[in-house]
């Protein structure tokens, strides 16, 4: 209840700022508000480079996301924080007075935000695929007080439209954010250009090999497990770390990535063949140096795609999970690799190396079919129209 009633007064404190800020004119400006950043990045990236309007980043208390490539002076990157006022009256007058608005996340206050006529809020998904069940198809959604349901109906129905990179996640947008289907952009998702520019490629590899010298030679694993809700403290990765870097040798290393929101407590730093990743900052820049996807239910897969690798699939507690989060649907439909349900499996799969790539091309094909290097043009071009 406590929590209730402190998001009541935030939200209305923030309507009363933008019925206010609201009073001042529309400006030729593109107002990104970040969570995960990429896809805000490469957007924002091209509204720059074609020089034809104002952008400014609005950070949320829990982005991390540099945008060190974004040509902005600091006061065009914001954090938009309510506990800095400052800060929060700048954010909330430029979300008050943008001609284009764009996030990549829930953010609640939009659920108080009634944008001029003409304004779009445009709804940059951060992930291209899904597996588990969001929005109102999260089996928690029904289990939030009538107020919070409201809150979060009232957010979805802000989303003017939502870029997909394929026909496939329409649908699912379609019922987690009630939308109807003339509200979906089949531009692409705009980070996946990433994919197709071979000299920021060649960059990043470079970075990643000078962040962690000596995987370079190394065939590589990128173990990188879902968040589970109640792991904060030390998540069970269900992996035998031991076992398999001693099992594959020292021609293999293991890159373990975990949630930002868990602690790694586990790992012996002294054991050869493991690196801790968690910290890097651009997950992409490292799928660019693996060689095998070790994963359970992200929405990392759809990307690394792309790249027509190997993908093993390790959901060590399936059935828990499932009656947790939900999916889509079967699990064993929508994954393009093997599923195992032990360390000896990974380790025999890939000894073995028997992977059938036409079902990842299939797989890419299916969920990347608008990705194609030119989905941050294509958006900018919708709204240029």
């Amino acid at each position: 209840m406590l929590k209730e009633f402190l998001i009541t007064i935030y939200l209305f404190l923030t309507k009363s700022i933008f019925t206010i800020t609201k009073l001042f004119p529309v400006q030729n400006k593109y107002v990104f508000v970040s969570s995960f950043g990429d896809n805000i990045d490469y957007v924002a990236r091209e509204v720059l480079r074609r020089q034809q309007a104002d952008v400014v980043v609005l950070r949320s208390r829990k982005s991390n996301y540099s945008f060190d490539q974004l040509d902005l002076n600091e006061k065009r990157i914001i954090s938009f924080d309510s506990l800095n006022i400052i800060q929060y009256v700048k954010s909330i007058y430029h979300l008050a007075t943008a001609r284009h608005v764009f996030v990549d996340n829930y953010f609640a206050f939009l659920s108080v935000m009634n944008f001029k006529p003409g304004v779009e809020c445009i709804q940059l998904w951060h992930a291209a695929g899904a597996v588990k069940r969001f929005g109102m198809e999260d089996p928690t959604f029904y289990d939030r007080t009538s107020s919070a349901q409201k809150r979060f109906k009232s957010v979805y129905a802000r989303f003017d439209k939502v870029v997909v990179g394929s026909d496939s996640m329409i649908p699912v947008f379609k019922k987690a954010f009630n939308l109807k289907d003339e509200q979906f952009l089949k531009t692409g998702i705009p980070r996946t250009d990433f994919f197709y520019d071979e000299v920021a490629k060649s960059a990043a590899i470079n970075e990643v090999y000078a962040t962690y010298p000596g995987i370079e030679s190394k065939q590589v694993i990128l173990y990188a497990p879902t968040f589970r809700r109640d792991e904060l403290e030390g998540q069970e990765i269900g992996l035998e770390i031991e076992k398999m870097t001693t099992a594959l040798g020292p021609e293999f290393m293991l890159l373990i990535r975990m949630h930002p929101a868990v602690k790694m407590n586990y790992v012996d730093s002294r054991l050869d063949g493991i690196i801790d990743v968690s910290a890097y900052p651009n997950v992409n820049h490292l799928l660019l140096v693996t060689d095998y996807l070790l994963s359970d239910y992200s929405s990392m897969p759809y990307e690394f795609a792309l790249l027509n690798r190997p993908q093993i699939f390790f959901p060590y507690d399936l059935d828990d999970y499932e009656k947790e989060s939900g999916f889509w649907s079967s699990y064993e439909d929508v994954v393009p690799g093997p599923i195992v349900q032990s360390t000896d499996e990974i380790i025999e799969l890939i000894r073995n190396d028997e992977f059938d790539k036409k079902r990842i091309q299939h797989f890419s094909n299916r969920w990347n079919r608008y990705s194609d290097g030119e989905s941050s043009k294509a958006l900018i071009g919708y709204l240029k129209e």
